[in-house]
């Protein structure tokens, strides 16, 4: 079995319970943040939103130099963070598909300038810096929804709203 033939089916099922989130996020609360450090619930939607890109780049790139310029994206509703995360997706299942196993094993680099974060497989990329961050995020949404009193869906099973 391919590297990409064992990741599709993981990637399948968490890109599923995602949008399921981003679904749930409310236009009324696209502004509302938890903490005054904490990004507000919209700007987090648009960040899991974008991640799915980045596994995309991962594979069709050598790095990411913040130095060059990167602006976090932003959408107008729920449903265009939800078109976005879709259309990202999509793309990124095409990439990761499509992609050889030695493409994978390649070296993959997040830098800012000179300074070097991290220099990782592209595999491992895909699952920390996409994968998981997505996870990640969602989970934190899935906190704010529960904070706002907005029912949260089930991921890996039923949640306190959505029973089996």
């Amino acid at each position: 079995m391919s590297i990409a033939q064992s990741l599709l089916g993981e990637w399948d099922n968490e890109v599923a319970s995602t949008i399921k989130v981003l679904k749930a996020v409310p236009e009324a609360h696209q502004n509302w943040a938890p903490h005054p450090k904490s990004m507000t619930m919209g700007r987090l939607a648009a960040h899991v939103a974008e991640l799915p890109g980045w596994a995309t780049m991962t594979l069709n790139t050598s790095e990411l130099d913040f130095a060059k310029g990167y602006t976090p994206t932003t959408f107008g509703s729920t449903a265009a963070t939800v078109a976005a995360f879709e259309a990202g997706a999509a793309g990124a299942r095409a990439a990761i598909a499509g992609a050889s196993d030695e493409e994978f094993l390649k070296p993959w680099t997040l830098r800012n300038g000179e300074q070097i974060y991290f220099t990782m497989p592209k595999i491992a990329v895909i699952r920390s810096f996409a994968m998981n961050h997505i996870v990640h995020h969602r989970a934190q949404l899935g906190v704010y929804l529960r904070l706002k009193d907005v029912p949260v869906p089930g991921v890996y099973g039923p949640s306190a709203d959505e029973p089996m």
